[in-house]
């Protein structure tokens, strides 16, 4: 009765999600961790099995609503729903169909862990251009989810690699913007922000850096003055809070910290800052953690792959970790609801 209800959802129908899942799903006892139903078009989740050379038996519900009846049972759910045709899709193609076929499904998750229905979503790759051109309105769909939500606070992308996070105060802007968004509060909101997810994730005590933004952490003002200025006193008000942060180290450096076991995550200053190292670390196993939500939501890090699509040549090592992750989180979403 502890296991958490996560909702899969089959992703980009011209990328390699639906034979993702249905890899995933092919792993001897994945029920024990958590009550699983998958969300998606019949056709296109038969596909996904055949392209993997896998079948998996799937008991067919209704509607996400319905996944909580089914918790003591060690089979998987499937909520069958139409979206699109399969004259629709072209592997490998990104099309205003298949992304209004994400965005579809991803509001039906949104709308049944909003009412706590299931309790955790992990969503199969998405692609931000289908999805754009069915008509999604946000530079990309953590904006989606979060304006789906009602969120107004602070929130951001968290990229993981097994042990190790990061988050970032910038994301998808022009290099030459960033300093537009480097300051304290945001310092300070994505610090706490990534503390905060890394304990809802099963972390006691969790051991948090934070990235300097200039060549060689500033070299005591002569390469910039961003550390003197903004970043060492956002450490210390934090320090002073009681949230132990250590910092700013040089970006060249950091992440060697971390692959040795000294943090648990990194905040970094902007986009390719902590990308580059943690895609380098170990891109196959990458984990996208939406930072700032509400409800638990996560994706593996990579994306639609559409140059392998059909091809049986997806790595499912990342839908692993991804699943793992919400799974922990998913548990501890539903921990809250019942105090």
């Amino acid at each position: 009765m502890n296991k958490p209800t996560i909702a899969l959802t089959l992703g980009d129908p011209a990328g390699i999600g639906p034979e993702l899942i249905a890899k995933l799903l092919n792993t001897p006892n994945l029920t024990d961790h958590a009550n699983i139903v998958v969300i998606g078009d019949t056709w296109l989740w038969q596909q996904g099995q055949k392209i993997a050379g896998v079948q998996i038996n799937t008991r067919l519900i209704d509607c996400l609503a319905d996944a909580r009846q089914y918790q003591n049972e060690q089979q998987i759910l499937l909520v069958s729903v139409d979206t699109i045709m399969p004259e629709e899709v072209t592997l490998g193609v990104a099309t205003s169909s298949g992304g209004s076929s994400v965005l579809q499904v991803l509001d039906l998750c949104l709308k049944a862990v909003s009412k706590r229905d299931i309790d955790a979503i992990c969503f199969a790759p998405l692609n931000k251009q289908a999805m754009k051109l069915s008509g999604m309105k946000f530079e990309d769909e953590l904006h989606f989810f979060a304006d789906a939500l009602g969120v107004k606070g602070f929130f951001c992308e968290f990229n993981t690699l097994g042990d190790l996070w990061t988050s970032r105060i910038s994301s998808h802007v022009p290099l030459k913007d960033i300093t537009q968004y480097l300051s304290k509060d945001r310092i300070k909101e994505s610090t706490r922000l990534i503390y905060q997810s890394l304990k809802a994730a099963g972390y006691e005590h969790p051991r948090v850096a934070v990235a300097a933004f200039n060549p060689h952490g500033g070299e005591g003002g002569a390469c910039g003055r961003e550390e003197i200025d903004i970043i060492e006193p956002a450490i210390s008000e934090m320090n002073a809070e009681g949230l132990p942060v250590s910092g700013p180290f040089p970006a060249d450096t950091i992440f060697l910290k971390a692959r040795d076991g000294e943090y648990d995550a990194i905040v970094t200053m902007y986009h390719d800052q902590g990308q580059i190292a943690i895609k380098l670390l170990g891109f196959e196993r990458g984990v996208t953690v939406q930072g700032g939500l509400p409800v638990p939501i996560t994706t593996p890090a990579h994306g639609t792959a559409y140059d392998i699509a059909g091809q049986n040549k997806a790595n499912v090592t990342a839908s692993e970790q991804a699943f793992y992750i919400a799974c922990r989180m998913g548990k501890n979403y539903r921990a809250q609801a019942a105090q």
